[in-house]
């Protein structure tokens, strides 16, 4: 099992399959638009720029468990994300990452990297998971962690994409 195997809702009854990614480095976040993380949006955003032309995508997920922090519907998170932060990678439905209603990307990503005292749940909004260009978690990194961190670990990564 992978990432690829999932499908997540990009608007409303509308799924992709993420195999639509099959061969890339993923960074896959939990977001949200009321944050003090929030800004977090600018650096993910330099990072899928940087990296997109060398197979690197971002996958944005709202989610409003955290403090009803991304309480808006789907297209005014987006709008929030494309004015605010020039955000071009995608920006899925809001989804649960914790719980019954847990989206089963995130339980599979939980399960394959665990956090802080090898804890399963996501303790709050922008924790991110590096994903490899075959669908394997390679990490987990908490929310406090700012993109520009993950640079290293990233170009780590596409080195090892076939050409």
């Amino acid at each position: 099992m992978s990432v690829y195997d999932f499908k997540a809702a990009f608007r409303t009854n509308e799924d992709v399959d993420l195999s639509l990614f099959k061969g890339k480095v993923l960074l896959v976040v939990n977001t949200a638009s009321k944050c003090k993380f929030t800004p977090q949006f600018k650096g993910l955003e330099l990072l899928n720029r940087k990296y997109n032309s060398h197979g690197f995508q971002v996958l944005g997920f709202p989610c409003n468990q955290f403090a009803n922090q991304d309480p808006a519907d789907d297209e005014t998170i987006k709008g929030f994300c494309r004015k605010n932060y020039g955000v071009t990678f995608p920006v899925f439905a809001r989804i649960d990452v914790n719980g019954d209603n847990a989206h089963p990307l995130f339980d599979f990503m939980k399960d394959e990297a665990r956090g802080v005292l090898w804890s399963k749940r996501i303790k709050w909004n922008f924790t991110k998971f590096l994903v490899d260009h075959k669908g394997n978690v390679v990490r987990r990194y908490a929310p406090t962690t700012k993109p520009s961190k993950l640079i290293g670990d990233i170009e780590a990564q596409l080195r090892k994409v076939p050409f």
